[in-house]
């Protein structure tokens, strides 16, 4: 029996790759009816136009439909995939380029503006959850891949819905170790830990055999150059940080490259990159995913999200990298802690087998970036003004009170029209 699939934010330029990896998938997961829900006219015509043609050139059995409504869209879902963003690129840039102003990292799901992005996502994700659990068929499940993740999914779990959370970076790792050890990327699987953006690739096991040690002998010039980590890090820590680890490893560096000016943010690379990609969309001789998508980032997106939903529908016990309650899988850190994990994946959830202790010198990043994580969810739920300048003193890239209690009345009144919750009228 078929399902019905909703896409929350389905006019996003990263939807012809969500198309691909359904299509790919139609034998794991039978899609009577794929819905692309979306808020903007002109995007959601010419995205969906370009996903109805791809789905006609593989003769997909399915009913595409495009709604503006999103009561209809999540009308009997089984699935409701979330990937959008509040206030748009726009919004990207402020959250890239005001932290700079007060000698910070501007960055989108890290350090200060990924705290402004937090706000105002974090009620619109709930809003969608609760109609979700009223619309959406028994059992529906919310995938969310609206960043920060990490954020999100804790504000999710911690009122109880049926959610998972993802990122492509585990899945992006298992790859390029695949092709280091010349093993197709099944074969692979990786010790993932942390937070959402926050982890390390602790071991690479081809086969059940960790493969990391000779991998950092051998290529950690190569991994680390792709990461921007200093090689020395990698053998230090005998783990391969992700990238953004690099935004706390390296913060002096990363500050003076994006306060230099020398090349523009990354919010308006992907304006310039999402003007031509829905330039190219319009086309309608085009029915396939154009090469200038791999630019737009998010690579293996389509694949984990399709992965994922697949494995929750058939219910197949297959590990994957997800965002899930912790519930004793990382010793040290509480049950209800959102964290990023291996975990076997089936139809009720995702449920992980007990890990290895974090290392002293992880832990403690963990733990503190945990802190900022629930005084932010706090702060977006219910306008808390004290709790979200905590929220700053806690988060490792702000830290300190003079600065943190002007950055963020800045970030409020440059949000104002997103953060209803912090402006209420009396």
């Amino acid at each position: 029996m078929g399902v019905k699939i909703a896409v929350v934010g389905g006019g996003s330029t990263y939807t012809p790759e969500l198309i691909e990896g359904f299509h790919v998938r139609r034998d794991r997961i039978p899609v009577d009816e794929l819905v692309l829900h979306d808020i903007d006219d002109e995007r959601l015509e010419v995205v969906g136009g370009l996903a109805r043609r791809i789905l006609e050139k593989h003769e997909w059995p399915g009913r595409l439909v495009t709604t503006k409504d999103r009561a209809k869209a999540l009308d009997g879902a089984s699935f409701v995939i979330v990937q959008l963003r509040v206030g748009g690129q726009a919004a990207r840039l402020v959250d890239e380029t005001l932290p700079l102003e007060f000698g910070c990292i501007g960055q989108e799901t890290t350090g200060p503006g990924g705290f402004a992005k937090a706000l105002r996502t974090v009620p619109v994700v709930l809003d969608i959850a609760e109609e979700t659990e009223r619309r959406g068929a028994r059992g529906a499940w919310l995938v969310d891949f609206t960043n920060p993740v990490g954020i999100v999914m804790q504000a999710l779990l911690d009122q109880g819905h049926r959610a998972i959370g993802l990122c492509n970076s585990a899945m992006g790792f298992q790859r390029q170790f695949a092709r280091l050890l010349d093993a197709a990327p099944e074969r692979v699987q990786l010790d993932h830990v942390g937070l959402n953006h926050l982890t390390w690739e602790r071991k690479v096991l081809l086969d059940g055999e960790d493969r990391l040690p000779e991998l950092i002998e051998s290529d950690a010039d190569e991994v680390a150059g792709q990461i921007g980590i200093p090689v020395g890090l990698i053998h230090l820590l005998k783990a391969v940080p992700s990238y953004y680890l690099r935004y706390y490893y390296s913060t002096d560096e990363v500050l003076r490259e994006q306060i230099s000016g020398a090349k523009r943010s990354r919010a308006e690379e992907v304006m310039a990159i999402e003007r031509g990609l829905l330039e190219m969309y319009r086309d309608t001789n085009l029915a396939e995913k154009p090469a200038l998508l791999e630019k737009r980032g998010g690579a293996y997106y389509s694949e984990a999200a399709a992965q994922l939903i697949a494995s929750l529908h058939a219910d197949t016990g297959d590990v994957q990298v997800v965002d899930v309650r912790n519930d004793g899988a990382l010793p040290d850190l509480p049950d209800d802690a959102v964290v990023e994990i291996p975990a076997n994946v089936g139809a009720d959830g995702a449920k992980a087998d007990a890990l290895d202790a974090l290392a002293p010198e992880m832990l403690g990043l963990v733990q503190q970036v945990k802190a900022y994580e629930r005084l932010t969810v706090k702060a977006a739920v219910d306008g808390d003004r004290e709790a979200g300048l905590k929220a700053l003193l806690a988060n490792p890239l702000v830290a300190r009170y003079n600065v943190a209690r002007p950055l963020f009345d800045a970030l409020l009144e440059a949000n104002r029209d997103h953060l209803p919750r912090f402006f209420t009228r009396g």
